[in-house]
């Protein structure tokens, strides 16, 4: 079935209509949610003032992929290099979670979604972890879109800790160093039981991965756009969407 989606930006005098496959609707979207500071500076805001909006726009994107019919939907929150960033706006940062699922938790819930998280609970504080276990608890057994909070979250870290593992079960005789594979590199990797993401949107016009994600990104469709996240709406998932559909993934043959 064909979906076709009239979609407006870069002035009201410009649109374009988007032409959307429901049977080519990628199953996993990742998200690097970048360029909150921007906008607020571009408006004359304060940096906190970007973070606010951008979990706004962290409900937009929710609500419209689950409207989509995406399965999985992973969220860049904060990274391991973020830490360097100054006190004031660290603190706030680690209040966002806790306030958008006090005032979001009721609706996601409503709507089957699955919260999830991936990343090193350490130096997290108390707050922060209480509120996403306990929305991780109260949406366990739902079975709609899972949004996957990436907090505290670095892919060298990862990939770190997952070969230390391996390397502990190789020396306990539980493995051996035939037994490595691909699969099961995988399994060990936060996103175990998920599938690599079909789509990597990245936002604010830098063309980078910052250490997110880089073993499950390795076949993913790459989508770059100039705007800011507080800016991130529907269109642009759609936008975005519309042409991952466009391309032809051929994870290194000829087809």
């Amino acid at each position: 079935m064909i979906k076709r989606v009239r979609s407006w930006w870069n002035g009201a005098d410009k649109q374009e209509t988007l032409t959307i496959s429901e049977d080519n609707i990628p199953q996993h979207v990742a998200i690097i949610m970048d360029g909150n500071g921007r906008w607020a500076k571009r408006l004359g805001l304060p940096r906190i003032a970007g973070h606010q909006n951008g979990m706004k726009a962290v409900k937009r994107a929710t609500i419209a992929a689950d409207e989509l019919g995406i399965k999985y939907l992973t969220m860049y929150a904060f990274s391991t290099e973020n830490w360097t960033r100054p006190k004031e706006e660290v603190d706030f940062l680690m209040r966002l979670p806790q306030e958008f699922l006090a005032i979001e938790l009721d609706e996601l819930i409503e709507k089957n979604v699955r919260i999830r998280m991936m990343g090193q609970e350490e130096h997290l504080p108390s707050h922060t972890i209480n509120a996403l276990r306990e929305a991780i608890r109260l949406t366990e057994h739902n079975t709609g879109l899972v949004l996957n909070f990436a907090m505290n979250y670095g892919s060298r870290r990862e990939m770190t800790d997952c070969v230390k593992q391996i390397a502990l079960q190789v020396k306990s005789g539980e493995l051996s160093a035939e037994d490595i594979t691909p699969e099961l590199i995988d399994r060990h990797m936060l996103t175990g039981d998920m599938p690599d993401p079909d789509l990597l949107i990245r936002t604010s016009g830098e063309l980078r991965l910052s250490n997110f994600m880089l073993w499950q990104l390795a076949y993913s469709e790459l989508w770059f756009t100039d705007i800011y996240w507080p800016e991130f709406g529907k269109k642009h998932l759609l936008e975005a969407v519309a042409e991952y559909q466009r391309r032809t993934r051929r994870y290194g043959g000829l087809k």
